[in-house]
Parts: structure tokens; C-alpha cells; sequence
């Protein structure tokens, strides 16, 4: 297993972390797995022993549901693993049960803290946007929280470029912890990151830890042009990710199949290594209904992909370079500095 600093932090992670979307099974999430206490923990070891220090939860993931089993199965494991978890979406009916304002922060620390059984969250990322609190009340907050010992580093996940340099630049302003993880989702299904959050991230100094980089399956090869999966979701089904260009999904995952083929390996292994040559990707957060699965994800972290395979992939699973994006390319290309790479190569 390699480690990889998140970002400009001293914070060293590894390539793959464990998601635990799939514990719990209540509500919603019941429809992607179902993992119990007994599993969570097989899964944990399976982690632990391929190398894997960092465990990336939700406190809405079956409302808490996910958090308190993550912390019973660590146990006395506690201090062998990072535990990333996140505040921002509802955990109740009240009228400040979501978002991220000052009380909803505080009070989902606190209640994440009680849940996982430990004093301190190495990471905690802010879980979706919130354009009715000021975000300065937001980072002060969460500033708060690092210097009381409770949180050590913060993340960010699912903001829009413009969102998220702004919070930067109002951390900046006022000497508050900084974001050093981006959490985004990426995958060969769907470049769209490249345009805005890669380049930031580049040129910010956070590290990116993908969420769904298997594209919610779509690129483990269960699923063919003109083949139905025997298993799992039917493509009209899929809304995340949205599947914009079939045609494109397929002509990518007959790539991914090829190359698969020619290591001995699977199609998500390749998937997953070629994520993990792209710019200031630090992880890529995996996570399993079944324990078979999760062991062959954890093969990714062998894979290593020829620069002609990585850009195979990389040509097929191009994104449209959309304005200013396709003028810059036309006109600024002599000045392009390692930001502008992440989408332009």
C-alpha cells in the first residue's frame, strides 16, 4: 500500500480507504447494502492488513446508523486507523437540523464524537454546500473545533469551484484552519472535476479523495454494450452518477476490459489505478456490500498501468472542454502551469 500526504497537511494517507456508505442499511441506504457489525468488522481487517489507515464515514449514512458501527468494530483498533466523517445534511425534521451553521456543526460533532466512542475526528469535511449561512460563521466554527482538540484537519466535498475558493479565501482572511482534502466524485465514467475542482485543488494544495470512483459500478464490467447485468442496478436506473453518454460509457468500459485482460486483472482494478496517476488525487474511498468486492478493490493498489494504458483511458473517457476551457487550449496553452494540466494533460 502506498501513502500519499493529503495535500499540503502532514497528514500521510492511503491510496485506498474504506467507505462504510453500505453499513447499516437503514432508510435509503438499505438499497446499497446492508453491512451489519459482524461484516463491518471483517471488512476492517481486511483493511487494516492490506494497509489501509483511513476509514471515511457520514453522519447521515443511515442517520448515525454507519458512525456507531464503524465504532464498535474498531474497538480497541481506534488508534490504528484515521476516521473521516461529515456534517451538513439533516439529521432530523427541526429547522436547524441541517446545514452548517454554528449550532447544526457543533451539536453533529458532538453527536458524531458520542457515536464513533472516540474524543477526536481526524477529519472532518463539511458534506455539501450551504448558501444561507455566512461562511464565516461556517469556518469559524469548524476553526473552533480543530483548536479545541476535537477535529485535526478539515475537509470540503461537493462544492463548486467558485464555492470553494471563497471558503478558502475567507479562511484565509481571517486566519482560520484551511481545507486540506477535497472530497469529490471522479471517475473514468464522468471527468467533469477536471474542469474547476482538480485545477483548484492543484493549485490550493488539497488533496483529493474520490467518492465513488468505480461510478457506482458502472465500470466494475458487469456492465456491456447490449448486455443485461444479472445483478445490480439497470443503467435507466442510475441518477448517481447521471449516465449523460451511453455511448461513451461503453466505448470507456471496453477499454478498461482490454486493459483488464492484459494484467490478469479486473475492469474496477484498472479503473482505480488510473485514478490514481491523475493530479493531486491522495485516495480513493471504496466501499462494499459484499467482502469479495471489497477484496478485489483492494487489488487496485497493485495495478500499475503503462503510459500508453493510462492513455488509452485517458483519450477514450476525455471530457468536452467547455468555455473558457476550449479557448484557453486554443490561445494559452504557452502559458499553462501544472493547474491548467489537470484538465489539458
Amino acid at each position: 500500500m502506498e501513502y500519499r500526504q493529503l495535500g499540503r497537511s502532514g497528514l500521510r494517507v492511503s491510496t485506498l480507504t474504506l467507505g462504510t456508505m453500505t453499513f447499516g442499511g437503514e432508510g435509503i441506504f438499505g438499497n446499497l447494502g446492508d453491512v451489519d457489525l459482524s461484516g463491518a468488522r471483517r471488512q476492517i481487517d481486511m483493511c487494516l492488513e492490506a494497509g489501509v489507515n483511513l476509514i471515511d464515514t457520514a453522519n447521515m449514512y443511515s442517520t448515525g446508523t454507519a458512525e456507531e458501527i464503524v465504532g464498535a468494530a474498531l474497538g480497541d483498533k481506534r488508534d490504528d486507523v484515521l476516521i473521516s466523517t461529515k456534517v451538513r445534511m439533516a439529521m432530523g425534521d427541526g429547522p436547524n437540523d441541517a446545514g452548517l451553521s454554528r449550532q447544526h456543526i457543533v451539536r453533529q460533532a458532538e453527536a458524531s464524537l458520542r457515536r464513533l466512542g472516540t474524543d477526536h475526528i481526524d477529519l472532518y469535511h463539511v458534506h455539501e454546500w450551504d448558501g444561507q449561512t455566512p461562511l464565516e460563521e461556517t469556518l469559524e466554527a469548524l476553526d473552533t473545533l480543530v483548536r479545541s482538540g476535537k477535529v485535526r484537519y478539515l475537509g470540503v466535498s461537493n462544492y463548486a469551484g467558485w464555492q470553494l475558493m471563497k471558503a478558502l479565501a475567507t479562511a484565509d482572511r481571517h486566519g482560520y484552519q484551511r481545507f486540506v482534502a477535497n472530497q469529490i466524485y471522479y471517475s473514468l465514467e464522468s471527468r467533469d472535476a477536471e474542469y474547476e475542482l482538480v485545477p483548484a485543488s492543484v493549485d490550493q494544495g488539497l488533496g483529493i479523495l474520490v467518492w465513488s470512483p468505480l461510478a457506482g459500478g458502472l465500470l466494475s464490467g458487469k456492465y456491456r454494450r447490449g448486455q443485461q447485468s444479472s445483478e445490480g442496478r439497470h443503467l435507466t436506473e442510475w441518477s448517481e452518477p447521471p449516465v449523460r453518454d451511453e455511448n461513451k460509457l461503453y466505448d470507456t468500459i471496453e477499454e478498461v476490459v482490454d486493459i483488464a485482460q492484459s494484467h490478469g486483472a479486473s475492469p474496477a482494478q484498472i479503473a482505480l489505478a488510473y485514478l490514481l496517476r491523475k493530479p493531486a488525487v491522495s485516495s480513493l474511498v471504496i466501499g462494499a456490500r459484499k467482502d469479495e468486492q471489497l477484496r478485489d478493490n483492494l487489488g487496485a493498489a497493485e495495478i500499475r498501468l503503462s503510459d500508453e494504458e493510462f492513455d488509452r483511458l485517458d483519450e477514450i473517457s476525455a471530457p468536452w472542454l467547455i468555455y473558457p476551457h476550449w479557448h484557453q487550449a486554443s490561445l494559452a496553452v504557452d502559458r499553462f502551469g501544472p493547474a491548467d494540466r489537470a484538465l489539458h494533460g
